[in-house]
């Protein structure tokens, strides 16, 4: 599995043609205790960049990017009862979509970990 992230701080596990989509541990840090989330609905086609989640913290409310151009398969729905799995395992457990990749190709525009963490500390 490869894991990829976008300069919006969304990161994206890669399984075959399978991704799952969610938040960086920075992401959530900068948003604070998050308190509510709205995942995409299974079947919903999604073009990479397109608003796929609403998170909304006590400091604000953020959209969440897709990555990659994909079909929704799967929205986390343990988020609607526990939004705070964001704030204790945002690259796990606080994951948000699973969808079905429409081009690879477009994982070439992401970074990896080390680009990621070196992204970060620019910052």
């Amino acid at each position: 599995m490869s894991r990829y992230f976008t300069e919006d701080h969304e990161w994206i596990d890669v399984d075959g043609d399978v991704g799952t989509v969610g938040i960086s541990d920075y992401a959530q840090g900068q948003l604070g205790d998050i308190v509510f989330v709205d995942v995409p609905e299974a079947g919903k086609s999604l073009v990479k960049g397109d608003e796929a989640a609403v998170v909304e913290s006590v400091k604000a409310a953020s959209d969440v990017y897709s990555p990659v151009s994909g079909s929704v398969i799967e929205g986390n729905a343990a988020l609607a009862d526990e939004p705070g799995l964001v704030n204790t395992d945002p690259e796990g457990e606080g994951w948000f979509f699973k969808l079905t990749l429409s081009d690879t190709s477009q994982l070439d525009g992401l970074m990896d970990e080390t680009a990621y963490q070196a992204f970060v500390a620019k910052l």
